[in-house]
């Protein structure tokens, strides 16, 4: 599933290509992954897309009133609202010429005024798409945590020693930290010497003031990169992202770690698979980790 770095690369290709577009029609096909989507089709006509934003995992496409209804308007019309988008697993947001014929999976086409349609395409359909007025949207939005990027080492140690959990768990915790997922969890660790079955609440000072700046340059690094494409992560203009060449740990179970070639090794934390070297990652005593499966046991050995 795409995560923060994945989201500000489509967003800020998004910023490059629709910026200032008015949205003209909507044309949807499956629509079981959309909040009402009746309200798309009556409230994004006549809108023009003022802003891209990422919020954690999300996009918000903001919208202009529509031109000459009043702010009074009963259904919402005259005031600025936001299409929510989210692209779960296999979604993909990007303008293609009006033109151009529509590929398999396409769901949701908006015409814009300069013969482009945006077009959200997802064969699996574990996306979101939401019209949102201004106070559903400030609704939606207040249960996320702080942005990466933003919070202050003081409030992340504060909250990272006021929570009873494991720091994998507390780093997926959308409502602690919003847009971190399981793979920059498990590179930021990696890079920070910290388990991810480690209490969150156990962590001396420097090691979270450790653990955030190497999660806000592997975040960093990974925007440069245009994100990491593990199967079907598309940027804006349809290209993979880079960043899975440089992982140091997610997906490299069985394989030496870069630092001290102990074998990279997986357990289940926060109901997720996590990888971590067992030597850099000091395992917490009693904890489960799983035996390698027997193929890469071999490979390891050699």
């Amino acid at each position: 599933m795409p995560e923060l770095p994945e989201v500000e690369t489509v967003a800020r290709g998004l910023r490059r290509t629709i910026l200032g577009r008015r949205i003209l029609s909507v044309r949807l096909g499956k629509t079981d992954f959309i909040d009402d989507p009746a309200a798309l089709e009556k409230h994004l006509p006549g809108r023009k897309i003022e802003a891209v934003e990422r919020y954690g995992k999300f996009m918000l496409l903001r919208l202009s009133p529509v031109t000459g209804v009043s702010r009074m308007d009963a259904n919402g019309d005259g005031a600025p609202a936001a299409l929510l988008v989210h692209l779960g697993m296999t979604g993909q947001i990007a303008p293609i010429p009006a033109a151009q014929p529509r590929e398999k999976h396409t769901h949701a086409c908006f015409l814009l005024d300069d013969n482009h349609e945006l077009r959200y395409t997802d064969p699996r359909r574990f996306g979101r798409l939401a019209f949102l007025s201004a106070g559903p949207l400030a609704e939606e939005l207040r249960g996320f945590g702080a942005d990466p990027l933003d919070i202050t080492a003081a409030e992340f140690l504060k909250q990272t020693r006021s929570r009873r959990a494991r720091i994998k768990a507390l780093l997926l915790d959308q409502t602690f930290l919003r847009g971190v997922g399981n793979i920059y969890a498990d590179e930021s660790l990696w890079r920070a010497k910290i388990h991810p079955a480690r209490l969150g609440a156990t962590l001396k000072k420097e090691q979270t003031k450790t653990l955030l700046r190497v999660l806000r340059e592997t975040l960093r690094n990974a925007i440069v990169m245009r994100g990491s494409s593990i199967s079907d992560f598309l940027d804006a203009e349809g290209q993979p992202g880079e960043y899975q060449q440089h992982h140091r740990a997610y997906g490299r179970e069985g394989k030496p770690c870069y630092r001290c070639r102990a074998v990279i090794r997986r357990a289940i934390v926060a109901g997720r698979s996590s990888y971590f070297c067992p030597t850099c990652q000091r395992v917490p005593r009693g904890f489960l980790v799983l035996p390698l499966p027997r193929s890469l046991a071999k490979r390891a050995r050699k």
